[in-house]
């Protein structure tokens, strides 16, 4: 397992310095923010999942079919996530922080295995573990402990409940996150009483979008 999740880890790609701007209003905070200028919320959707009985299939880490685990590509953007927040060499893109503080949700009955498996390499060289607290449905009680975070956390969650999470820091951000994006980091920063948001591309894999989601 350690060798596999060492390969996964060496698997990111080069991403070019770019950070695209949400257009959205700040709000009054649901949730205030620790301590401005330090704290940092990135949420992201875990990585690509199978789409159905003709298209790839999902794999644990072992390799075995599992059809609540990431797919090939999805274990490919887990590894180069390890380089997006917490590179070997260099700094952290422009936008985004190393993370002192993994999340992702949690579950039973498979439910929360892909966004634990997209963030294990990365909290493996953080050297930290991988807090599965809360699970969907528990958006607002999440928000409510990263709030009083001081430092930069990261948060990996299913994309249907993305917007929620946002909703309960009193940031605006788009609806609904669109079945097919798998390729953006969403960032909460304090902003006075609030906070604001704002989208990264990941560009890690071929075919990702320098597009917000909008």
């Amino acid at each position: 397992m350690t060798s596999r999740r060492t390969l996964l880890s060496g698997a990111a790609g080069s991403a070019a310095l770019l950070i695209t701007g949400c257009a959205a209003k700040q709000a009054k905070a649901a949730v205030p923010p620790g301590q401005p200028g330090t704290a940092r919320v990135m949420i992201i959707r875990h990585a690509e999942k199978p789409s159905g009985s003709a298209g790839p299939q999902g794999i644990d880490v072992n390799g075995s079919p599992d059809s609540h685990s990431l797919t090939v590509r999805g274990w490919t953007r887990a590894g180069a996530l390890v380089e997006l927040f917490a590179p070997a060499s260099g700094t952290v893109r422009a936008g985004l922080a190393r993370p002192t503080a993994v999340y992702a949700a949690g579950g039973s009955g498979g439910e929360g295995t892909r966004p634990r498996e997209t963030v294990a390499p990365l909290a493996e060289r953080l050297g930290e573990t991988v807090l599965t607290t809360y699970a969907k449905g528990s958006e607002s009680a999440l928000a409510e402990e990263v709030a009083r975070r001081t430092e930069p956390t990261l948060i990996s969650w299913q994309h249907e409940e993305i917007p929620a999470i946002v909703a309960a820091f009193g940031a605006v951000a788009p609806r609904k996150w669109p079945d097919s994006r798998f390729d953006v980091v969403w960032v909460l920063t304090p902003a006075g009483s609030g906070w604001t948001l704002a989208q990264v591309p990941q560009l890690l894999l071929a075919g990702d979008s320098a597009d917000p989601i909008s």
